[in-house]
């Protein structure tokens, strides 16, 4: 099966049928996403993990398909009506829509009319006035009067017959694709308000008299749409061209203006009318819905992987604010490997404000645990909490950070947070996260489930099942990307390492706390449930800072090894001295060391990481200041110039934090001055941008922005 699934998939991703099949061959194997990628490239000639991933992606669809052809051809088997030809037909197809039309015809149905029709014995008269002979079509129908049957007139037994033909018609696959070609082509969304709705809608207000052609809906259009109708505000609907339809299929199949062939005519009006349109039209809904989801989808996932992928402070001492008015500020201080050391709360803002006790509070706390950042939370009292912060004339050693909150709160009730906190409430938790986001954003936020991280558009509107699909993936792609220190990341962490799962990585926590901190890779095998298989897949992955192998700190595989060693014995020193000595490495001739299972991309990585073992992919943390001037919505002015975040990009614009709790909009037609079609082009989550003040809406709470 791989064979042709390599050669449907090429085809499919544009991917050659080799490369396909050896990526299909490792996955058979056991081979994660990741792993192929990054240690496999010889067999996967280079396929990045994308690639990879919707390979994987593709042979689970094609799977599906395999399962849905053996439901179909064993059906219609059952019936006895599967000929050579037909098996023939549905083995050669893969494309789930074209299978759909071919087993129409033999689909067990409820009780249509058709199939009533069919029970009164009416289907030969439905095939003679198919015939179009142009016979007495009314003698031809007094043969069928059966008052048995309950057929009593000929108008009954003609009707019958329509019913059976306007069914036929329905099934047919050239029927079905002349109307698909109509709604590619012409088809419209059209959303109108629901009577009685108007007041409590006002949110979709744009969508109260609307309508576009169907090719041309932005996805985040018709989310919005759906949603409308979800809410029971919005009445939606999809449609063709209804005229240049029925003009077709009477081409198909009325041939003439005889009795017969009026027959035939009525019967294809009735069809498209009740059967097939509307097969289409849901057909299409579901389809451009998808196609939306997958849009949405996309968005998200980009925006994801840039959250992940966030600057990290590093292993610094933190303090970490999770501000607030009336219930205080909660504070806490952090080792550098993360470790909650100290918490309580200060009233620096009204209704207490014990600013000077909360002040000296600070200054005390950052002496006693020598702390070197501090990080604030961007919910109520932000602002206020970072001007006191400052107020405070900290040494310049010392940056403040603003750290997103979304998520924090969701994670801070939540059964991992009960697990590493259990003696502390939900405030202690939440402040403990803002510092760690700050010093290492993937190892925090991979803690918490995705939907509640605030970026994405409509995320909650889609296909659930393809939405977490896709997550998983990106989170997995981020942390193997980065890679993880096996000594101090967690077991949520651990849990997203290629080979590794839940079991295994609470197995490899307990290990570390029963003996004490890994020495060096080969070391894993001990771990209970973790073999070899899972070894090669993980080890790569997984770091080892100070031990007694310089390579278990690097993303040289352990199965490479051998080839660092001979590489550092032609040179006459040690594998250590390799690493920390360019001169050594610039003279070496890769090519030298390529054999039947390494090749030159395997070597060149080796060579890159020798030159920056371990290298964090991420970008460096740059601190950012709002403008000092504004505070409150209420202060911004049309015409500002002001220093922002990008805290959230869709694919109709961006979102700005400016520092007053609202999020400015940048319209895609405001972010650049030249056209662009996707905003992704000009920003990135978390960028600092400049922007310029459009328009202050205090009524809606509404900030647009530009970027021009």
């Amino acid at each position: 099966m791989n064979t042709i699934f390599a050669r449907i998939i090429g085809e499919n991703l544009g991917i050659a049928e080799k490369q396909v099949y050896a990526v299909l061959k490792l996955l058979d194997e056991g081979c994660t996403i990741p792993f192929i990628s990054r240690y496999r490239k010889e067999s996967t000639g280079s396929l990045d993990d994308i690639q990879v991933a919707n390979i994987s992606d593709a042979k689970d669809r094609f799977c599906e398909i395999a399962k849905r052809k053996e439901t179909i051809i064993s059906t219609i088997e059952s019936q006895g009506k599967l000929t050579d030809e037909l098996r023939t037909r549905i083995n050669n197809s893969w494309d789930s829509t074209e299978l759909e039309d071919i087993y129409a015809p033999y689909k067990p149905k409820k009780r249509t009319r058709a199939e009533i029709a069919r029970q009164k014995g009416l289907e030969p008269l439905a095939d003679f006035l198919l015939r179009q002979t142009h016979k007495d079509i009314y003698l031809k129908a007094q043969e069928f009067i059966n008052t048995e049957k309950s057929v009593n007139t000929v108008d009954e037994a003609l009707q019958g017959a329509k019913d059976i033909i306007a069914e036929k018609v329905s099934e047919d696959e050239n029927a079905r694709n002349a109307v698909r070609r109509n709604f590619n082509h012409l088809a419209v969304i059209t959303s109108k308000v629901i009577k009685g709705k108007e007041e409590e809608g006002q949110k979709y207000l744009d969508y109260f008299d609307f309508s576009e052609k169907l090719n041309k809906c932005a996805s985040h259009r018709l989310l919005a749409m759906r949603r409308g109708e979800n809410e029971g505000i919005l009445r939606v609907s999809i449609s063709g061209n209804d005229e240049l339809c029925l003009e077709r299929l009477h081409l198909q199949f009325v041939r003439g203006q005889a009795d017969d062939s009026m027959c035939v005519a009525e019967a294809v009006d009735d069809s498209f009318k009740r059967l097939l349109k509307p097969s289409i039209e849901t057909e299409f809904s579901k389809l451009s819905k998808e196609k939306a989801d997958t849009e949405a989808i996309h968005v998200f996932v980009k925006n994801l992987e840039q959250l992940l992928m966030s600057a990290p402070l590093g292993q610094k001492r933190v303090l970490a604010i999770d501000p607030g008015f009336r219930t205080g500020c909660k504070v806490v201080c952090l080792n550098a490997e993360g470790a909650l050391l100290h918490n309580e709360t200060i009233y620096p803002h009204p209704p207490k404000l014990e600013s000077k006790l909360a002040g000296n509070k600070i200054w005390t706390l950052i002496k006693q645990y020598k702390i070197e950042a501090i990080s604030i939370g961007n919910g109520t009292a932000s602002r206020e909490t970072e001007q006191f912060i400052h107020n405070l004339n900290l040494p310049q050693t010392i940056q403040v950070f603003i750290v997103s909150e979304d998520g924090a709160s969701i994670y801070s009730a939540s059964k991992v947070a009960r697990e590493e906190f259990p003696d502390y409430d939900v405030t202690v938790r939440g402040a403990v996260s803002i510092g760690r986001r700050l010093m290492d954003p993937l190892a925090e936020l991979v803690k918490i489930d995705p939907n509640s991280i605030g970026v994405g558009q409509y995320q909650k509107d889609v296909d659930q099942v393809a939405l977490r699909h896709s997550l998983d993936h990106t989170v997995v792609s981020c942390v193997n990307k980065v890679g993880v220190n096996l000594n101090t990341a967690s077991k949520h962490l651990l849990t997203y390492i290629s080979g590794l799962g839940p079991v295994v990585a609470q197995n490899i926590v307990d290990y570390r706390t029963e003996h004490g901190p890994f020495t060096s890779r080969t070391q894993l095998l001990k771990v209970p449930k973790l073999g070899p298989k899972a070894f090669e897949q993980s080890a790569g992955f997984l770091r080892i800072c100070g031990g007694s192998q310089p390579l278990d700190n690097s993303a040289v595989h352990p199965e490479s090894y051998s080839i660092v060693e001979r590489m550092a014995h032609d040179q006459h020193c040690t594998v250590l001295e390799l690493m920390s000595d360019k001169t050594k490495r610039t003279t070496i001739d890769i090519k030298k060391y390529v054999s039947d299972k390494v090749g030159l991309p395997t070597l060149t990585d080796i060579m890159n990481e020798l030159d920056k073992p371990g290298r964090d992919p991420r970008e460096q943390l740059k601190a950012f200041e709002f403008s000092h001037d504004i505070h409150e919505l209420e202060d911004v002015r049309e015409g500002m110039i002001l220093p922002g975040i990008v805290s959230n990009i869709t694919n109709f614009g961006c979102f700005v934090d400016v520092g007053v709790h609202t999020k400015g909009l940048v319209h895609i037609s405001e972010m650049a001055d030249h056209f662009i079609k996707d905003p992704t082009e000009v920003v990135t989550l978390h960028q600092h941008v400049q922007v310029r003040v459009l328009a202050v809406d205090l009524s809606r709470k509404r900030l647009s922005l530009s970027m021009k």
